[in-house]
């Protein structure tokens, strides 16, 4: 996986919030992201604008793609597991199958 950006808001927890949902669970994965904190204000987080054309957080962006709200987050987390979990089935299976 490419480099993953977090964008979160200055919640000093991973228990109050959406962001830490993610955050929780980007570290049950494994995966330690780029943590970039987004003011409060939401008139002030023109990064997130540019990204998502919102200002809410969590953002999420892996291999380039930015990805907003936290279930469609942990939906995209579990996709990509789901697929590399899948592609490395098929390699073991495909390294042990004889042609012939």
């Amino acid at each position: 996986m490419d480099e993953v950006v977090l964008y979160r808001c200055k919640t000093p927890t991973n228990r109050l919030c959406a962001c830490g949902r993610i955050a929780r669970e980007l570290s049950r994965r494994g995966i330690e992201p780029t943590v970039e904190r987004v003011p409060w204000r939401r008139s002030e987080r023109e990064e997130l604008r540019e990204l998502t054309g919102q200002t809410v957080a969590p953002v999420l962006v892996v291999d380039g793609q930015a990805i907003c709200d936290s279930r469609r987050i942990v939906q995209h987390l579990r996709w990509r597991e789901d697929e590399r979990q899948r592609a490395s089935s098929v390699h073991r299976r495909g390294g042990s199958a004889s042609v012939g």
